[in-house]
């Protein structure tokens, strides 16, 4: 599955209503280990085709409220969601392999 850019709405929608589990990077495009991940997300995403990667550009003014109300203080931060609730946070660069442990994929 591709990667989703999210913006409040969209990810309110995606939380809330999917069944299957769902990363958000909250990431800018100033960020070095924001973009060294941007990568390891999309072969993460290949690679698990149930989960649903979304990412989230805080540098977009209708994003800083959601980024803020999340505690979002370094980027990457990364949101590890399932049945609509958060049960991980992980913050700065990982690579594929990483996460996959990390998160129990």
């Amino acid at each position: 599955m591709a990667v989703l850019h999210l913006d409040p709405s969209s990810f309110k929608k995606v939380i809330s209503q999917s069944t299957q589990p769902v990363l958000i990077d909250f990431w800018a495009t100033w960020c070095g280990p924001c973009q060294r991940l941007t990568p390891e997300l999309e072969a993460l995403a290949a690679e698990c085709p149930d989960l649903i990667v979304g990412k989230i550009n805080v540098e977009d003014a209708e994003n800083i409220q959601l980024a803020s109300s999340l505690g979002v203080n370094s980027i990457p931060a990364l949101f590890f969601y399932r049945n609509g609730k958060m049960e991980k946070q992980l913050v700065g660069f990982m690579g594929k392999n990483e996460l996959k442990k990390k998160l129990g994929l």
